[in-house]
């Protein structure tokens, strides 16, 4: 298919550019995670957690909250392991596009 340059590409549906980033940002880290050798005692926890991302952002907009916590959970499970702070990094940023939860 032909574009001109600026134009999207035409998929049939509307998807958020930030739940695509949010997407592509889990399974770079998924497949970090499943590549590396080392285990470590909360694996589970990550990878449960990255399984829950990857759900919500497929399900559409993401709730700020939510993703705040898989993101914290994520973190405290693999954020010693160097070797994987790249992606952890790159899944940060795109649930911060998403902007602060909401005030209670």
């Amino acid at each position: 298919m032909l574009r001109s340059l600026g134009q999207r590409p035409v998929t049939g549906r509307d998807e958020d550019p930030r739940v695509a980033e949010l997407c592509s940002a889990v399974s770079r880290l998924r497949r970090e995670l499943a590549a590396h050798p080392a285990e470590f005692p909360d694996r589970g926890i990550a990878e449960e957690e990255l399984a829950a991302l990857a759900a919500m952002a497929v399900s559409g907009v993401p709730e700020v909250l939510r993703l705040r916590r898989s993101l914290l959970l994520i973190a405290g499970a693999i954020g010693s392991v160097s070797a994987l702070a790249r992606g952890l990094g790159e899944v940060r940023t795109a649930v911060e596009v998403f902007g602060e939860p909401p005030r209670r």
